[in-house]
């Protein structure tokens, strides 16, 4: 079997480290070169932290480097800013996005849907790569079945930039595909603080805490008459979701279309 061709976008932050280490140690995939916004003509190997990794040049320019490097997909772990562009232009050189990065607007996530039906290619956004995670956003939308109140506190590291994170929103997406909509809490509620009662989506309150020592940590609390059900997942570490990202590359060559989740993939 051929090696997958991948280019990962954002090598040199925390994620983009454990997704060098993913594709260098998977015998059935090959790094062909890195997108980074600087270090323009060097090799990977000459960064601090990557001297064994070889034959790896770096791009600041997508269009450059897709037009000299042969690849099947782009894994992106870069910013709001620069991963809608990636997307696009990966897609447009008929190269296969795996996305980490969160923040996408819907107007972004409709668009690349239409871009992958006129290429005919795969792409996958996902907003938590963590197989566990994505087991709670499923659990979640079971339970919410039988339990109408609900809120989800979303607990990361305080160099995250968006909030709330993109596992959150898509668990309240998920769960409100299954709930009637409830505005939750006392009909006169009042906050004294302002923000007091968090984000608000279709009803349910989104809490966001950011703390450095923190990695990636979700509860979904649940409530009911004389009882309350919590699910929980954390990461304690970038390496739990390194899984994922080998299932969606995996998968994103086998797949003609848009998928938005981890869960849509998983058996």
């Amino acid at each position: 079997m051929n090696p997958i061709k991948i280019i990962i976008a954002g090598p040199r932050g925390r994620m983009g480290r454990e997704a060098v280490n993913l594709v260098t140690n998977t015998e059935h995939f090959e790094l062909t070169a890195v997108l980074d916004h600087k270090f323009d003509g060097m090799m990977l190997s000459d960064l601090e932290g990557f001297q064994s990794i070889a034959n790896v040049p770096i791009y600041t320019d997508i269009d450059i480097c897709l037009q000299k490097i042969e690849a099947d997909v782009l894994i992106d772990l870069t910013t709001p800013e620069a991963g809608p562009h990636h997307v696009r232009t990966a897609l447009n050189y008929n190269v296969r996005p795996v996305v980490g990065t969160t923040g996408f607007s819907k107007e972004e996530l409709q668009e690349f849907e239409e871009l992958c039906k006129q290429k005919e290619l795969g792409c996958i956004i996902a907003p938590n790569f963590a197989i566990g995670a994505v087991l709670m956003m499923k659990f979640s939308q079971l339970a919410a079945k039988y339990f109408q109140d609900v809120e989800i506190v979303e607990m990361h590291h305080d160099k995250k930039l968006d909030a709330p994170s993109g596992t959150a929103v898509k668990t309240a997406e998920m769960i409100a595909a299954v709930r009637e909509a409830k505005k939750q809490g006392h009909p006169n509620e009042k906050e004294t603080i302002q923000g007091a009662r968090g984000a608000e989506y279709d009803g349910m309150h989104i809490h966001s805490v950011r703390l450095p020592g923190l990695i990636a940590h979700q509860q979904v609390m649940f409530g009911s008459d004389g009882q309350s059900l919590t699910i929980r997942h954390d990461s304690f570490n970038r390496a739990s979701f390194m899984s994922g990202v080998k299932v969606a590359v995996e998968t994103v060559m086998k797949h003609n279309g848009f998928v938005y989740g981890l869960e849509n993939i998983l058996d």
